[in-house]
């Protein structure tokens, strides 16, 4: 009976437990004490005969004792009661800062609430900050497709015998040298011819004011007299004044985020190329070891392929710029140096490059002369299928073949995401795409 209520009243110390109104229990002797509070084992409760509640009395005011158990030797008389002697539970203080409260219910509204509703604000603010950062990622994304274009010349170059810094020391000073020999090239006749259009401007003007047909439209409807004074109208409005040096502050300020753009990912690119090895290393490491050596060799691969097509692609380009520049100048197409400079960066873009380059050059040679945009026109027709079919495949032989539909697809998609800049990766990220799905998903799905 003893070992009952023992039982019974630690299952009601639990339970007072539960709800904070008793301290913790370390065991039936040991309590958390309170200041100005000590437990002391309780004795059992009476019901006013001498039996405890939940006992049966004889009929005499006694509680019968315990049932005896066979084989467990003669039982107590049936009016003597166990011994209720008082015990003093030893005390221990409560820790430095109070015992820790109950958690809270995860399962609470208000809690379930709270947390959904603070996640979607640290989700938000992320995206806020994502925003703010494109730039930077931009800048990072180019210096990186840069890295992987310059690398192989890099590992050429390490291949021959060069250190690595020394390599890159190389590889830099090339690509500064063909910058600088485009700037030669370009901004001399581009200037000199800016200079002659602006003297000859005032001779344009006065043509056009003296033909006929413009005469004739004057005298009906008075368009020189008109424009003149719109044009004075509003070189003395002041609102149209400051919008121009506004729009001309903004030119300007764009120009200066332009070149420190540039001077970011040439010095992000430089970083990059002198501690690609050890950048490759971390990133592998975090790998799991069973599956680092095949992700070592699809990893190589990708950027393998990448560099490649950067690589080949430049080539392409330069190749249809020196071709261009050569017919120009057999045909006399003026801006010969500009307007083959303009191929060449056209020739960058996937697909339609080339052929916006054409356009250019045979709308210049029509406005001189049209003969010379029909020769024009049909130079670079036959010049795209030689290009297509002879020179393309000699060069891209080492990249991935990418099939016509997906390359117009990525094409369309990275031209949409980031302009001018997604139509240039567009392709080399889906080189790398198709090999994980050449690779990867469809072994995995044999083996399924």
């Amino acid at each position: 009976m003893w070992e009952r209520w023992s039982e019974f009243r630690r299952r009601q110390r639990a339970t007072l437990r539960e709800s904070n109104r008793l301290p913790v229990v370390i065991d039936d002797d040991t309590t958390y004490d309170d200041p100005g509070w000590t437990e002391t084992a309780e004795e059992p409760a009476t019901n006013g005969r001498g039996a405890t509640d939940g006992q049966v009395t004889d009929g005499q005011g006694a509680a019968p004792g315990p049932t005896p158990t066979p084989g467990t030797g003669p039982a107590p008389t049936p009016h003597e009661a166990p011994p209720q002697t008082p015990r003093q539970a030893p005390t221990q203080a409560l820790p430095q800062y109070g015992l820790a409260g109950q958690p809270l219910n995860r399962h609470s509204p208000f809690y379930v609430g709270f947390v959904g509703a603070f996640g979607v604000l640290i989700a938000y603010a992320l995206y806020n900050a994502f925003l703010q950062l494109t730039q930077v990622f931009t800048l990072l994304l180019v210096a990186l497709f840069l890295t992987l274009a310059l690398n192989p010349l890099v590992e050429w170059l390490v291949r021959r015998g060069l250190r690595r810094a020394l390599a890159v020391t190389v590889v830099f000073l090339g690509l500064a040298g063909v910058f600088v020999a485009v700037g030669f090239l370009v901004v001399p006749p581009v200037a000199e011819q800016g200079g002659a259009l602006a003297q000859s401007a005032p001779d344009y003007l006065n043509s056009l004011l003296n033909n006929r047909v413009v005469k004739d439209v004057d005298s009906h409807y008075h368009v020189v007299q008109s424009f003149q004074h719109e044009f004075q109208k509003r070189v003395t409005d002041s609102n149209f004044m400051s919008q121009v040096f506004g729009g001309v502050l903004g030119a300007g300020r764009a120009v200066l985020t332009g070149f420190f753009a540039f001077f970011t990912v040439l010095i992000l690119t430089l970083y990059f190329l002198a501690s690609l090895p050890q950048i490759k290393h971390a990133a592998y490491a975090m790998v799991p070891a069973s599956r680092r050596p095949r992700f070592i060799s699809l990893s190589e691969e990708i950027m393998r392929r990448v560099g490649s097509y950067a690589i080949g692609q430049v080539a392409v380009a330069a190749v249809n710029a020196i071709c261009s520049w050569i017919m120009m100048t057999i045909v006399g197409i003026p801006y010969a140096a500009v307007l083959a400079v303009a191929v060449g960066l056209l020739g960058l873009v996937p697909l339609v490059g080339a052929s916006l380059g054409a356009a250019v050059v045979c709308t210049v040679a029509f406005f001189d002369e049209p003969k010379k945009a029909i020769i024009a026109l049909v130079y670079y027709v036959v010049y795209q299928q030689i290009e297509n079919y002879v020179v393309a495949p000699r060069i891209m032989q080492r990249t991935v073949s990418v099939p016509g539909a997906i390359t117009i697809i990525a094409a369309l998609v990275g031209g949409t995401l980031l302009g001018m800049l997604g139509a240039l990766l567009a392709i080399p990220v889906a080189a790398g795409m198709l090999l994980i799905y050449e690779e990867v998903l469809l072994p995995r799905q044999r083996r399924a």
